[in-house]
């Protein structure tokens, strides 16, 4: 079994800066990527990063503030967020996509609260 928890969440003011981490544990696995996704309230959860073999894309509302990195391409991601806004307030988790065959077995964290206030 794999076991992705996610740290780094917390409160900040508008135009401030988080740093996210995700880290692996449990059986040994290997990710073909890994992403961030996050949850406005009593909405489904949207992908918003993800780097796969060093390639990143992002969703348009988080692109040149957000970045992720995946050091090493080992099984541990940051996400870096920069210049907040309200809006970004969410649930943020973090995802490891694993290919066996022709399957893929998506693996979650439980979510990190961000909240941006003054």
């Amino acid at each position: 079994q794999v076991q992705l928890v996610e740290s780094g969440g917390g409160l900040v003011h508008p135009g401030g800066s988080l740093k996210l981490s995700c880290r692996t544990s449990g059986d040994p696995v290997s990710f073909t990527s890994m992403a961030w996704w996050r949850r406005f309230p009593d909405t489904p959860r949207v992908m918003i990063a993800r780097i796969t073999d060093g390639a990143t894309e992002y969703a348009a509302d988080v692109k040149g503030r957000f970045t992720i990195s995946r050091p090493n391409a080992d099984n541990t991601v940051y996400l870096q967020m920069d210049n907040l806004k309200r809006e970004d307030t969410a649930v943020y988790f973090c995802n490891g996509d694993e290919t066996r065959g022709n399957i893929i077995y998506h693996n979650w964290g439980e979510g990190t609260q961000v909240t941006v206030s003054s």
